[in-house]
């Protein structure tokens, strides 16, 4: 395949979630205190913390909630660098966020969702709010909590009027975008039988592929992920029933299981993945695909070949194992606001929006 044919398919397209400019006053962050006597904390035991503005009008039984990301720390060592910045710690974090995109307060760049009650979950435990293990070794006084922390401020927000949604939309972007795939079927379930439940995931659906030496390294790190914040017990039972626990932290493999309607948004030229999953820095010992993976118009045939293959892998995971079974939801090119403001209303289980990148 050229160069210039790569540019003509694009089975997922990137939805840029956020604005140039944030809206509206800052946002204080709200600290769960009361998380901290059920060890529901960050990496260095301070407790989690979210964003909330508050609903109105006809939007006061609605809530979106929304998953910050910020990748994952696979080992000891790993998640000791992370544990006393913001991605560790409640106490480095900036006190007060901006909304804006789909989080915005502004009805003419958010009518759907401008009035909705709006979270924002931080991010702290590098693990896509998976891990519980009880023991906390003294010399790192490391604490793995996700899934804690997850629980615990869905709980909170269940007391401050949750429980009594009448829509909710669970989302999050990144590894964020991952834990809205991983804990979506939990959070339908807490809510009451009546409400509309539905998940966005923004660029959290990675794939369980080889890289270009033929093995398979992001397994590897993912399986790490999994064993060190022993997120295994955390992870969809009706995914774990079936296969090892560590492939259900691939959303191929949890999608295909789950009961709640999802909308999936991601790149087909992830940048992410092609540095991370297909051609990782361990296994190009020769740097033949540096300038590739940070620029697509510097690789070569061959590569863009490889990395079309890769991603037509993505495009068919998703449509074999979900969308011939659960149904397909259909727009023209670049139509992504109005895609979303259309998939919400329907009963369509899975969306699927087809671009083209220049």
């Amino acid at each position: 395949m050229d160069g210039s044919s790569l540019g003509k398919w694009l089975c997922l397209i990137v939805y840029i979630l956020t604005l140039l400019r944030t809206e509206g006053a800052s946002i204080p962050m709200t600290i769960v205190q009361a998380a901290v006597a059920r060890g529901a904390v960050c990496l260095d035991g301070s407790p989690p913390g979210y964003h909330f503005e508050k609903g109105s009008g006809s939007g006061i039984n609605n809530w979106l909630v929304h998953m910050e990301g910020g990748g994952w720390c696979e080992s000891v060592e790993s998640c000791v660098s992370r544990r006393d910045t913001y991605k560790g710690s409640s106490l480095k974090m900036e006190k007060t966020m901006g909304f804006s995109g789909i989080l915005g307060s502004k009805q003419a760049a958010n009518p759907d969702f401008y009035n909705w009650n709006r979270i924002k979950i931080r991010y702290c435990d590098g693990s896509s709010f998976t891990g519980d293990v009880e023991a906390v070794d003294p010399k790192t006084k490391l604490y793995f909590r996700g899934e804690r922390i997850w629980q615990a401020v869905i709980d909170d927000l269940l007391a401050k009027g949750m429980r009594n949604a009448r829509n909710a939309i669970l989302s999050g972007c990144s590894a964020g975008g991952l834990a809205a795939i991983l804990h979506c079927d939990k959070f339908q379930s807490l809510l009451p039988a009546s409400a509309r439940v539905k998940c966005v995931s923004d660029a959290g659906y990675f794939i369980h592929g080889t890289d270009i030496s033929g093995g398979s390294r992001i397994e590897s790190f993912f399986g790490q992920v999994v064993k060190t914040h022993g997120s295994a017990k955390s992870l969809p039972a009706s995914c774990t029933s079936k296969t090892r626990p560590e492939l259900c932290f691939f959303p191929q493999y949890v999608a295909q299981t789950m009961r709640t309607p999802l909308f999936i948004i991601n790149s087909a030229y992830d940048s992410w993945q092609i540095k991370n999953i297909l051609a990782p820095t361990a296994v190009d010992s020769k740097k033949e695909w540096k300038n590739c993976k940070l620029d697509l118009k510097k690789c070569s045939a061959t590569q863009l070949q490889t990395v079309q293959s890769n991603f037509e892998n993505l495009c068919s995971f998703i449509n074999d194992q979900i969308w011939e079974v659960l149904g397909k939801f259909f727009v023209r090119d670049g139509e992504v606001k109005l895609s979303l403001s259309a998939w919400w209303p329907t009963k369509s289980f899975i969306f699927r929006l087809q671009d083209t990148i220049p």
